[in-house]
């Protein structure tokens, strides 16, 4: 299955949603907010929808700075 993450292709084994899709990549789910096929996605909404073929993932960093 093919997934776009952030304007790049990725392959995923499986199929999964996203609160496992995030883990797997190793994000911290406090610091980021991710968009889904347009969306931005609430933390608690992620375990409901499962990544479907050519779904498109924006998947952004909070940064602090002074």
């Amino acid at each position: 299955m093919q997934l776009i993450l952030n304007g790049k292709t990725e392959e995923l084994e499986k199929k999964m949603d996203i609160a496992e899709f995030v883990f797997s990549k190793g994000l911290s789910p406090e610091t980021i907010i991710v968009e889904h096929n347009g969306n931005i996605v609430k933390r608690q909404e992620w375990t409901g929808i499962i990544l479907q073929d050519k779904d498109c993932l924006e998947v952004l960093n909070f940064v602090g700075g002074g």
